[in-house]
């Protein structure tokens, strides 16, 4: 049995607002460890018109409350008018690809009979992640025939040569602010064209339960361990938990939320909800980067816990 006791270490990263794409919220943090001890975490803020930019601040490991760089201007900016990204992009996993990294992302379109739709992109880094361009201005993974709704929120494992996505996908909309999703698999040989047959990774413990979000997977002793975000009905008030699950073949997966270890503070920037937890192991700790209330509005959060 796999029970984490997280030691929350508080805000490590707030927005600043005299940098222009950086008015408000630290969305979706995403690190990426760039040295033994330095990791770089991809966040996006917004700008006045509240659309969302992705940047990047570096902390290092051995004293992570400390920010040693933050990026002045984006990394990745909303796309063309018309594009499926064309009023925001937000990090959602990073992956190194032989010589490139892999930036893949969720793009946001705003919707006329639905609020918005979200799909997820692909963007390419050919200088160790501080400048990404498109794939493509089209989103890697978008409708077909057994995901016809939302599709985003890209998490990438490479085992071998089997890239596997777990991946946010829309199963329907009660009405235009209220879409229902949970979690699936995609597979591929290459990172960028990608089969889904509509395979549910984590799906809806009841049927009250209306999201499942950013889903971050590591594999430990030949464990998969997934943590994301759920919360029931939206119109009943409820707000975003910390769930975790285990796989011991990454496609078959269990629930464990009880064993997250994490939950809201009694009062402060988190204790309305928590969510978009991003999970990294160094040395004998996990480092875990989140978000709070109102989706990140105050900033990025840490907390450690023993591997």
């Amino acid at each position: 049995m796999t029970s984490y006791n997280w030691k929350k270490l508080g805000l490590i990263f707030k927005p600043e607002k005299k940098i222009w794409w950086l008015q408000s919220h630290a969305m979706i943090p995403t690190p990426h460890i760039i040295d033994s001890n330095l990791c770089k975490v991809y966040f996006s803020g917004r700008d006045k018109d509240n659309r969302s930019h992705i940047g990047f601040f570096v902390v290092n490991l051995e004293e992570p409350s400390r920010i040693l760089d933050l990026s002045k201007q984006p990394v990745l900016s909303p796309g063309d008018i018309g594009s499926f990204d064309d009023n925001g992009v937000t990090p959602s996993c990073v992956v190194e690809n032989n010589t490139d990294i892999f930036m893949y992302y969720i793009g946001w379109n705003p919707g006329f009979n639905v609020r918005m739709h979200l799909f997820g992109g692909l963007a390419v880094s050919q200088d160790n992640g501080n400048t990404f361009e498109r794939y493509s201005k089209a989103p890697i993974i978008e409708r077909n025939r057994v995901n016809p709704f939302l599709n985003t929120a890209p998490y990438i494992v490479k085992d071998h040569n089997l890239f596997r996505m777990y991946y946010v996908s829309g199963v329907e909309w009660i009405h235009k602010d209220l879409p229902r999703y949970n979690i699936q698999i995609a597979y591929s040989n290459d990172g960028i064209n990608w089969e889904r047959n509509g395979v549910v990774a984590i799906n809806f413990k009841n049927d009250n339960e209306m999201a499942l979000a950013r889903p971050w997977v590591i594999k430990e002793n030949g464990i998969y361990k997934m943590w994301f975000s759920y919360k029931n009905n939206w119109e009943d008030g409820s707000t975003y938990n910390i769930g975790y699950a285990e796989s011991n073949n990454g496609d078959d997966w269990l629930r464990k939320d009880k064993e997250s270890g994490i939950k809201t503070s009694k009062n402060g920037w988190d204790s309305e909800m928590i969510e978009y937890a991003a999970v990294v192991p160094y040395k004998d700790k996990l480092y875990m980067f989140y978000n709070g209330n109102n989706y990140g509005f105050d900033g990025v959060g840490l907390a450690v816990a023993k591997r």
